[in-house]
């Protein structure tokens, strides 16, 4: 059976989603943890030094505006990342995800060029956080605080990181059982939630870091 966008949304929306063993592997796996990543909104967390960067306005944050960019920088083979999952049927299911309207991207761009960011999936009021990068000090970490104040904004309900790493632990990231989050899933679907693209006053993204823990 081809895997179309439609199928995709459906998995998504049952808790499944695909992953490539490899960039260069023309196989998609579906992968169903037992444990899983979930960030919850009330006990995210910004590290003071970070905190500081934000402050300094280091990025002009974007959303939705180099979507493919994004998607083949996450793919691109680095020294910290010798290896990806996002193959080449993965970018190709994700681009006609974004052109329904059911993807979305944060961006942080410095002197005109795109320097980091992340990007995921939107379904109802769940948002599916796929992958993120950075070519500069924090800027994808600033896409996800970018993020987190958006889905908060629009009315989200659940953010799914599919797995805990540190790198996600020092922002509040949890893991909790399959059937916990299927739960919360479920809830999440049903939400009415809009994803906002526009750029946000910074006495708003002020407020929401003075607000975090």
């Amino acid at each position: 059976m081809q895997l179309t966008p439609d199928l995709l949304l459906k998995a998504y929306a049952i808790g499944i989603f695909p992953m490539a063993e490899s960039r260069h592997d023309p196989e998609l796996h579906w992968i169903d943890p037992e444990e899983r990543g979930v960030l919850p909104f009330e006990s995210f967390h910004i590290p003071r030094r970070l905190k500081r960067s934000l402050r300094r306005n280091l990025f002009e944050v974007r959303c939705d505006s180099a979507f493919a960019d994004v998607v083949k920088a996450c793919a691109e083979v680095t020294g910290d990342r010798p290896d990806t999952w996002i193959n080449p049927v993965i970018e190709q299911l994700i681009g006609e995800l974004y052109r329904m309207g059911f993807a979305h991207s944060v961006e942080c761009w410095r002197d005109g060029q795109l320097v980091g960011g992340l990007y995921g999936i939107s379904l109802g009021g769940a948002f599916f956080g796929e992958s993120m990068f950075s070519r500069e000090k924090d800027a994808s970490k600033v896409a996800l605080v970018h993020l987190v104040l958006r889905l908060q904004k629009g009315g989200f309900g659940l953010l799914d990181t599919q797995f805990t790493t540190d790198h996600l632990s020092q922002f509040g990231v949890i893991d909790i059982h399959r059937d916990d989050y299927r739960e919360r899933l479920s809830r999440a679907i049903s939400l009415r939630a809009k994803f906002p693209r526009q750029a946000l006053p910074p006495e708003e993204i002020e407020a929401f870091i003075k607000s975090t823990k």
